[in-house]
């Protein structure tokens, strides 16, 4: 039986059993629909119930949509000349009665707590349907639940991480039901997402191919705990909420008991665990010295399956909606990209120069040639002035043949200025650009004529490189040094740098350095920043550059400017429980600081 995670049902399982438990028992209603399935249709027949667990995929959120996450972090902002309450995120501005861009963009699905909930009652429900059923291919049964234990696990990670301790739900909810329920502790909340991941692991097989690559499997499940493991042992949650201002519920977005010690022990052995597999690697880890090390890093990205996937999402020109098309979405203007992601500064400058050295602008030859010496991952994930990429559009050609970024202003014979084709004022589509001179190159295939052509480049929510780095975080946390600067030196071997060379004292700084970098715009920086407790260092006005190139020079010069007022409140390192939320439920206590 072929089986694609990535094609969505044309028809919502979801919203037929709902239909399904809401039918009388009167005869007259008991009459089967020409239209629906039946409770016992769908029950009964494996394929249908895989049908079933794909709607639930469908619906774990990624960030090749708009908004991509990493614009309410220090990567990036979003186009303030569309901002649509983007602004607002990064000011500490959403309140339990105004979500602002999250209400608005319904692609940002996967910060809403009503969305997790939909979800995990798709999950419940499959749990209490298989349970007690004997079916042919039990075997194949069987991988199904070990993989709805696994998009539960997923969904309750994503809502903790966003709001603290939820309630725990085991069982879908009847008409007759008591809907009512309290906040479980966030202690809890950890323990029953392990144990979802624990019992998924059992249930999974070790490796899946084919047209079901892409499914949950034991390393996926594996990788899941060890992320959540190493979140909840970090200064957020461990910090006996002193940041809360007397908070009446401190054990809802923290630990109120246990040895922190215990905990990153916990989070090293869980990581460990998925690397003594044998069974992942990263990509081409070793670069002989005929290689591209930017090649290799751009193709962990663009390929459609490398060695390094844990848990992914596949698409397919026919199923990429618009929304997630990253192409047309963050190409730059001159390319009819819409320009939405605009790196800015304390990103671009954090990446190192190629011998491992800082950037520095005051470094005077850094300054005149900021872009060049830089590690080889720079020139992957950022569009920079005077970067060497494609082929222009058709009626775009004439004025670039060769297909060089463009994002400095250029003065005229008459004082005047004009900006490049990818600049913020271009002659190329008037009404978008950047406002940093950045763009995001992470993700875009340069095989691919996007937007023309819809981009099926995979998101990839789990990979080998994250499970390497925290592993190394837990070591640095339990000062086992040598052992941390192993596995950071792994990364950057492959990203062709020299071995790390900080003292132990420096070594904490090191890893989440390398966190920054590698795992750039991969939905980490988001809970990284709160869980390290440094949103308030980095979560400040953001800055870009003016690029000119004045009448008669070849080399341009750079200003750094302001591009965006920020300002970070505490109260922010938890997402606020809707009023809608609250109100429909009365034992519902919100979160500290609203």
């Amino acid at each position: 039986m072929k089986r694609i995670i990535y094609i969505r049902t044309v028809y919502s399982l979801i919203s037929l059993i709902l239909l399904i438990q809401l039918s009388s028992c009167e005869d007259y209603l008991d009459r089967q629909p020409l239209d629906q399935y039946g409770e016992e249709a769908v029950w009964s027949d494996p394929a249908m119930m895989e049908h079933f667990v794909n709607n639930i995929y469908w619906y774990v959120g990624h960030s090749f949509d708009r908004p991509m996450i990493g614009v309410f972090t220090d990567e990036s902002m979003f186009d303030p000349g569309s901002d649509q309450g983007h602004g607002n995120v990064v000011k500490s501005l959403i309140t339990p009665s105004d979500y602002g861009v999250f209400d608005t963009w319904s692609r940002t699905q996967k910060m809403r707590w009503e969305h997790h909930y939909k979800y995990i009652r798709a999950c419940d429900l499959f749990l209490d349907q298989v349970e007690g059923r004997t079916y042919e291919d039990q075997e194949y049964v069987k991988r199904l639940t070990g993989e709805v234990y696994f998009l539960r696990a997923y969904h309750y990670h994503n809502l903790v991480f966003l709001y603290g301790g939820a309630p725990i739900i085991e069982h879908a909810y009847g008409l007759s039901d008591d809907f009512l329920a309290a906040r479980n502790t966030f202690e809890e909340c950890i323990d029953f997402i392990v144990e979802d991941c624990e019992k998924a692991t059992e249930l999974l097989p070790l490796t899946e191919d084919g047209s079901d690559f892409g499914r949950a499997t034991k390393g996926a499940a594996m990788a899941l705990k060890a992320r959540v493991l190493l979140y909840a042992a970090s200064d957020l949650y461990n910090s006996d909420a002193s940041w809360t201002d007397g908070y009446e519920h401190p054990e809802l977005v923290g630990y109120v008991t246990g040895n922190r010690t215990s905990k990153w022990e916990a989070a090293k052995n869980a990581a460990k665990s998925v690397i003594d597999l044998g069974i992942y690697s990263l990509y081409k880890p070793e670069p002989s010295a005929s290689d591209s090390i930017a090649q290799n890093y751009d193709e962990v990205f663009t390929s459609t399956q490398t060695v390094e996937d844990i848990f992914i999402r596949n698409f397919t020109e026919s199923n990429q909606h618009w929304t997630m098309n990253i192409g047309q979405q963050n190409l730059p203007a001159g390319y009819k990209g819409w320009a939405n992601v605009s790196p800015i500064n304390s990103m671009v400058d954090d990446f190192e120069m190629s011998d491992g050295t800082k950037f520095d602008w005051d470094n005077p030859e850094h300054k005149a040639n900021p872009y060049q010496n830089r590690e080889p991952r720079f020139y992957v994930n950022i569009f920079y002035d005077g970067a060497k990429w494609r082929q222009r559009p058709d009626d775009v050609i004439a004025a670039d043949p060769i297909g060089i970024i463009q994002t400095g202003n250029y003065e005229q014979a008459d004082g005047t200025w004009i900006g490049g084709l990818d600049a913020l004022n271009n002659p190329v589509t008037t009404w978008n650009g950047t406002y940093t001179s950045y763009y995001l190159r992470k993700f875009q295939d340069i095989s691919v004529d996007a937007p023309k052509v819809r981009t099926t480049t995979p998101w990839r929510f789990i990979r080998y490189a994250e499970i390497l780095l925290s592993y190394a975080e837990a070591c640095v946390e339990l000062e086992e040094y040598g052992e941390a600067r192993k596995y950071i030196n792994i990364i950057r071997k492959r990203a062709g740098l020299p071995e790390v060379n900080a003292s132990d004292d420096e070594l904490r700084d090191k890893v989440r350095h390398e966190r920054k970098i590698e795992l750039m715009f991969e939905d980490q920086r988001f809970f990284d920043i709160r869980r390290w407790m440094i949103a308030p260092e980095v979560i400040v006005d953001a800055y870009g550059l003016d690029i000119k190139y004045f009448y008669g020079d070849d080399k341009p010069s750079y200003e750094i400017i302001h591009v965006q007022e920020r300002d970070w409140k505490d109260r922010f390192y938890f997402f606020p429980i809707k009023l809608d939320e609250m109100n429909r439920n009365e034992l519902l206590i919100q979160n500290p600081l609203y």
